[in-house]
């Protein structure tokens, strides 16, 4: 089922940088005392019918916790959480194991997480020893054969925990690594310019501080973050990134350098001077959203606990158009493929969700 809706607020865009400029569902974690399931959970505005994106085809399944997608050229590489996994499909969907990312220590939300590749390199976020920290890999071979050279350090020490461990990468249109730091569950942490936790952090392809980043000697790119889980630019260079809430509001932000946007002291729209507001936020139970991808002037969110594929117009952020609700079951990534169709990944396996038969699949998205 598709579906349209409004805000039930006067949203407005915050105009971010030029090149530069993700949360957290109770189902998905550990509930602890300070994060109980609320009572007066706030509703979702009526929604209305509206036209649909094309009917999704199964690309490959049988995939074990599925985390994240990255394309070498037309090859897709997907991260599996739970086993380590680096695999690759072959044309006809089948999956080729890659490699073992060694010293992944899973558990909870943890383990093999976000990946992406870059001039000729495979980067992946993951927990390991009761950390996270990004490696990355000369990828060796061709589409068929592809293997991993020698793990390279880029950055070690980001705070983890069995939840909030962010977790997505993406290179920037600006040629930076860009990576998505939850609270790890030391919400304080978050205001905290020091700490690596609840941030988005930005770097150079080897783990540098890059000169013009907001912070002097700081990889902090924008803070006061709960559980970013998406990021992704638009045509003008301005980055978004959509965010678990604990269990009041989810968000979509525009992030701007050096900008602070609330955890915990705000969540949702605070309407504080200090504080950056989403422009768009939702009932966890509709949301908890992960993976994004920009095309055709519109944010594509897939959300775990809500299950269903978000669609944002940049021009009217204030608005969503909900597709395949309850259709696929947890949603886990959702990336722009190099024919332009969107590929998305379910998320049926992780151990929350109610995995079918086929489950986890990837699934292909037609857009017009």
């Amino acid at each position: 089922m598709t579906r349209r809706r409004a805000l039930g607020f006067a949203g407005a865009v915050v105009a971010g940088t030029a090149v530069a400029s993700c949360t957290d569902d109770p189902a998905d974690e550990p509930t602890s005392p300070d994060e109980s399931p609320s009572s007066d959970e706030p509703t979702s505005p009526d929604v209305a019918e509206a036209p649909r994106l094309g009917e999704p085809e199964v690309v490959a399944e049988g995939l074990q916790a599925p985390w994240s997608i990255a394309f070498v050229q037309d090859t897709a590489l997907i991260s599996e959480r739970d086993s380590a996994r680096i695999v690759e499909l072959d044309p006809d969907g089948n999956a080729r194991e890659v490699g073992t990312i060694a010293g992944v220590a899973g558990g909870g939300e943890g383990g093999l997480l976000g990946i992406a590749v870059h001039d000729g390199y495979l980067y992946a976020y993951f927990t390991a020893a009761g950390k996270n920290r990004i490696e990355r890999y000369e990828l060796t071979g061709e589409a068929g054969s592809f293997g991993l050279g020698e793990p390279q350090e880029i950055l070690g020490g980001i705070p983890a925990a069995a939840n909030h461990n962010g977790g997505r990468i993406a290179f920037g249109p600006d040629g930076m690594l860009y990576a998505t730091a939850g609270d790890a569950g030391d919400r304080e942490s978050a205001q905290d310019r020091e700490a690596l936790s609840g941030k988005i952090l930005r770097m150079t392809p080897d783990g540098g501080v890059p000169p013009d980043n907001p912070f002097a000697d700081s990889l902090v790119y924008s803070w006061g973050h709960r559980n970013p889980q998406g990021i992704a630019w638009a045509e003008d260079g301005t980055m978004y990134a959509s965010e678990f809430g604990q269990d009041t509001w989810d968000e979509l932000n525009v992030i701007e350098a050096g900008a602070n946007y609330g955890w915990p002291e705000v969540e949702g729209i605070g309407d504080r001077d200090e504080f950056i507001d989403p422009v768009q936020q939702w009932a966890p139970a509709d949301a908890s959203p992960s993976g994004m991808a920009i095309a055709g002037g519109a944010a594509f969110i897939a959300n775990l606990r809500g299950e269903r594929l978000f669609e944002v117009p940049l021009d009217d952020p204030a608005t969503v158009v909900e597709h395949y609700v309850g259709e696929f079951g947890r949603l886990r990534d959702v990336v722009v493929a190099p024919d332009g169709s969107l590929w998305m990944i379910t998320n049926n396996t992780d151990g929350r969700g109610d995995p079918g038969p086929d489950d986890d699949r990837v699934l292909r998205i037609g857009l017009d």
